[in-house]
């Protein structure tokens, strides 16, 4: 790809500085006034709280790896003006899979106007988390179906589909009636660290072989630290929400078979999120886990006592999110009358590429094929292959030894012959 930027003022993508916060809450708020996508709408208000905690993450990002998982941010300048950045974060303990959370880039600069498109900005910043990030393995992102420019961009960078995702959204009305059912959950637990394995197990039976092998779960995923429970609290405090998880425990197989985490908004300035996973043949979990998750919203809305009933809070929709490979869970959705409110898809790039072959396949011969399968030097002879030798002496003997009876029998037929039995000439013809 070719750029129409000068070679001495070309486009530099450099880490987050605190100098960019200004930069960047304009860039959030112009591209907030833009969206449909209300998913993306509250990553962007997340981005614009950068400033808050800046320090916080600077402080966090010299601690080991296995202490804090945290997100980096990069941005795009040229000539001194912010033209674009893109948010990053890893999905694993082993930092194998990271994610693009968000790419933003500025469309009123003009500055803009000298370089080719959108596009090749977009594109730098890719590249540079995909060469700069050395841990990554695999990169993943979730886009809108119907945003076809950052569609474009992320296939132009080796993106592939992978699978594509519903947003479904229960209105306040339902789940005011979900909350007035009974789950009847005798074994559901709240989680703990000692719940790793179990949730790991669950994890891999729910997904596709090709999405465990992308997202590269292990147990350690599954557990916190004291500084991850930290920082957790303090972004949900920033952010507003209240979070409940559990999960359904199986005593018979000893296994979990269902899972949740809720992030209720306290506010009202967001829908309440759910995260649900579910063991494939206990699809039945469906309708108990909601109304649970159901039950648990319907009480935190009744614990504001101050605030007036036509308040927002009272009419946020519960999201939760389904994938095409759990066709059971959309069912339900559409037979409670859930509300899709999004598509998106979920894609992925490897940073493996094939490698060039030095010669071409036409001009091999089958001697250069066969070269490589020539041993160095000679075989040591092992016990088996003793034993191998002497059997096959052994055959060889008791084989020539046949043969050599065989052509005696022929050439002295009296010796077979009883000896009461006469000599009886052939009926016609000569010897």
């Amino acid at each position: 790809m070719t750029s129409s930027i000068p070679n001495n003022e070309q486009l530099i993508v450099r880490p987050l500085q605190y100098r960019d916060v200004d930069a960047i809450n304009a860039l959030v708020s112009e591209c907030v006034a833009k969206e449909t996508s209300k998913r993306l709408i509250t990553i962007d208000r997340e981005l614009e709280q950068v400033g808050s905690w800046y320090g916080l993450k600077r402080f966090l990002s010299l601690l080991p790896r296995s202490y804090y998982h945290g997100w980096r941010v990069y941005v795009a300048q040229y000539l001194e003006e912010v033209l674009g950045l893109i948010q990053v974060a890893s999905l694993n303990s082993t930092r194998s899979t990271w994610r693009v959370e968000r790419v933003l880039l500025n469309s009123n600069s003009s500055e803009v106007e000298l370089l080719k498109t959108q596009k090749e900005i977009g594109s730098q910043l890719l590249r540079h988390c995909l060469q700069n990030i050395w841990e990554a393995r695999t990169w993943m992102l979730e886009v809108n179906v119907n945003e076809k420019n950052h569609l474009a961009l992320y296939r132009e960078n080796g993106f592939q589909p992978l699978a594509q995702m519903t947003y479904w959204q229960i209105s306040a009305e339902l789940i005011t009636q979900l909350a007035q059912q009974n789950p009847d959950l005798p074994n559901f637990l709240p989680i703990s660290n000692a719940d790793a394995p179990l949730l790991y197990q669950l994890d891999c039976v729910s997904m596709p072989p090709l999405l465990r092998q992308v997202f590269d779960r292990h147990a350690e995923d599954f557990k916190s630290s004291i500084v991850q429970n930290a920082v957790s609290q303090i972004r949900h405090w920033l952010n507003g929400t209240d979070v409940v998880s559990g999960y359904v425990f199986e005593p018979q197989r000893k296994a979990a078979i269902g899972y949740f985490r809720l992030e209720s908004s306290k506010d009202g300035s967001r829908p309440h999120r759910a995260q649900l996973t579910v063991n494939p043949a206990y699809t039945w979990l469906y309708p108990k886990l909601t109304a649970q998750m159901a039950q648990i919203v319907q009480k935190s809305v009744e614990r504001k006592q101050g605030l007036a009933p036509e308040n927002q809070f009272y009419a946020q929709p519960l999201e939760i999110v389904s994938a095409d490979y759990q066709p059971e869970r959309e069912e339900y959705f559409n037979k409670i009358g859930a509300i899709s409110a999004e598509h998106t898809l979920l894609m992925s790039r490897s940073v493996w590429h094939k490698i060039k072959e030095a010669k071409p396949l036409e001009g091999l011969q089958l001697s250069d094929v066969l070269q490589g399968l020539k041993p160095a030097r000679a075989p040591i002879p092992s016990r088996i292959s003793w034993l191998k030798s002497v059997s096959s002496s052994y055959q060889n003997i008791v084989r020539q030894k046949n043969i050599f009876s065989s052509k005696s029998a022929k050439f002295n037929p009296s010796e077979n012959k009883s000896p009461g039995e006469s000599f009886k000439p052939p009926s016609s013809g000569l010897i």
